[in-house]
């Protein structure tokens, strides 16, 4: 292990530079996640399915990783991230959008 750190880090790593480090491994693992979230999901279904966990976990990975872009000073991550964290709300959105006007659309049968 102190081979990688010292691989990583050189110079040592001061304690600030360990959480934000900590901060983006969290992230990506929130966004890798959804990967796993969804090909659970359509296996079991045996058809491909984006379940409404995939979004929150790509919106929380997405806002934990541009955090750590911004911390960084990282435009192309933030760049990215921050427009999958727009898509992925929109997406959410839409499907609580539909979910009301399901609900809406029973009451009235």
């Amino acid at each position: 292990m102190d081979f990688i750190l010292t691989w990583f880090f050189p110079g040592g790593i001061k304690t600030s530079e360990a959480i934000l480090l900590l901060i983006g491994f969290i992230g990506q693992g929130l966004f890798s996640a959804r990967f796993l979230i969804q090909w659970v999901v359509s296996e079991k279904k045996k058809e491909s399915v984006i379940p409404l966990p995939f979004w929150y976990f790509s919106l929380l990975g997405g806002i934990t990783l541009f955090i750590y872009a911004f911390s960084k000073k990282d435009p192309v991550i933030m760049l990215g991230q921050g427009t999958g964290i727009l898509i992925y709300s929109r997406n959410l959105y839409l499907i609580y959008k539909k979910r009301q006007q399901d609900a809406l659309n029973k009451e009235d049968v």
